[in-house]
């Protein structure tokens, strides 16, 4: 028998979504039940911004005071393979000031506040899904011994990433969902300070269709973004990631900074090396089944939403779980409704914001050398703000999005409010 009265939800996925998933639907009075595929938790991770929405869900999950804001307080530099270098922006000077972190500073809290009775089973997952109008009849495979189980649920979260088993089973074939945005990512996390560089000290090279982003952070060892465009996203899964990589930076030689992170990724322990691609559906839920974070929405690195999207996704689910207690079918469908239109846009503006990271040609370069510059005066830093979609980035990112679907937004923190 159920200790709550919801039921019981099955949260497949132990990332930031899940975990916040997990911990909420508790809240709310549902029995998680939460399984990983991998065999334990992860930790570090690459760098990830939290904006102002992110940071309001987070604060409502009860976790904000868990998440530390590692940003330098050093200028960054734009630097090139010669070793020029010139003032550049870091990802803290964008509207809004995101905190800066890596992924398991987030993961970490989140954890930290599932409460102690939800059962979690690591090496699981699902291998089979079917409902009917009462509840969700899953089939758990255990990856170390092989053996199955069949369990009846009357909730299911997919919240397994980019790839979701759980999408794939319920809803169709990953082709159906996945839109390529030609671009490859490759990320690490670099031992020291790469060459040119001093501690805390961020950087990026920028080059057309290529670039490098060097992630600083005050208190322990920055994190390197790599990004480039390629005409054939499969074929860079065919080569080792270091292979594929320095030939997408080559021919000409790599200089020092560059050369000293192209060097670490040789030996790196742990790299994300992925194509990027944004998940499009019609629905995020089917039944009683449904994708949260990744599974569902994917807005891509480039858009800096992935991880606020995850905790204000999962805070808005407990939310209309709550207010409609008994009717699924109704907190589902205004859960997407109130939540789709942040998402739409922030996979709308997602090749815009690529653009930042990653420039189409030296025009844009030059526009980005030049934002710091024009934030020495009033008129250039409102033409900054034009550039930077400043109003957008506030309106959309800033957002405390369950605040503004119920009507009583939280106070963001002071470091976050713009003057």
């Amino acid at each position: 028998m159920n200790r709550n009265k919801q039921g019981r939800v099955l949260i497949v996925g132990m990332g930031i979504g899940g975990l916040a998933t997990a911990a909420r639907l508790h809240r709310a009075g549902w029995t998680p039940v939460l399984v990983e595929r991998a065999p334990q938790r992860r930790s570090g991770g690459y760098f990830v911004a939290l904006f102002g929405a992110g940071q309001a869900a987070a604060r409502r999950l009860g976790i904000l005071d868990q998440v530390p804001n590692r940003a330098s307080p050093l200028p960054g530099l734009s630097i090139d393979r010669k070793g020029g270098t010139r003032p550049g922006m870091t990802y803290a000077d964008l509207p809004g000031k995101p905190w800066l972190m890596v992924r398991g500073d987030v993961e970490e809290a989140a954890f930290a506040a599932l409460p102690e009775d939800v059962e979690v089973r690591f090496s699981t997952g699902p291998i089979a899904i079917s409902q009917d109008a009462d509840g969700v009849d899953v089939t758990l495979r255990d990856t170390v011994t092989g053996s199955t189980t069949t369990e009846r649920f009357d909730l299911v979260v997919g919240a397994d990433g980019l790839r979701s088993t759980v999408r794939s089973l319920a809803f169709g074939p990953h082709e159906r969902y996945l839109r390529r945005m030609g671009f490859m990512l490759a990320a690490f996390e670099y031992p020291g300070v790469p060459a040119g560089l001093t501690p805390g000290q961020g950087a990026t090279l920028l080059e057309p269709d290529r670039s490098m982003w060097v992630f600083a952070f005050a208190d322990r060892d920055p994190t390197i973004l790599l990004s480039y465009r390629t005409d054939d996203v499969d074929a860079e899964f065919t080569r080792p990631i270091a292979q594929s990589v320095r030939a997408a930076f080559g021919p000409q030689p790599p200089g020092g900074t560059l050369g000293s992170v192209l060097d670490a990724l040789d030996t790196a322990d742990a790299v994300l090396f992925d194509s990027v691609e944004q998940v499009h559906m019609d629905s995020w839920h089917n039944g009683r089944v449904i994708l949260v974070g990744d599974s569902a929405w994917c807005v891509t690195l480039y858009s800096g939403m992935g991880v606020s999207s995850a905790l204000a996704g999962a805070d808005v689910l407990g939310t209309m779980l709550e207010r409609h207690p008994g009717d699924i079918a109704t907190a589902l469908t205004e859960w997407e409704r109130g939540l789709r239109p942040y998402i739409t846009h922030y996979q709308d503006t997602a090749p815009d914001d690529r653009k930042i990271f990653v420039p189409d040609n030296h025009a844009q370069i030059q526009l980005r050398r030049a934002i710091p510059l024009l934030g020495r005066s009033r008129l250039g830093k409102r033409l900054a703000d034009r550039i930077m979609r400043f109003d957008e980035v506030i309106k959309y990112k800033g957002a405390d999005i369950v605040g503004k679907i119920l009507g009583d937004p939280v106070s963001p923190p002071e470091e976050t409010r713009v003057a």
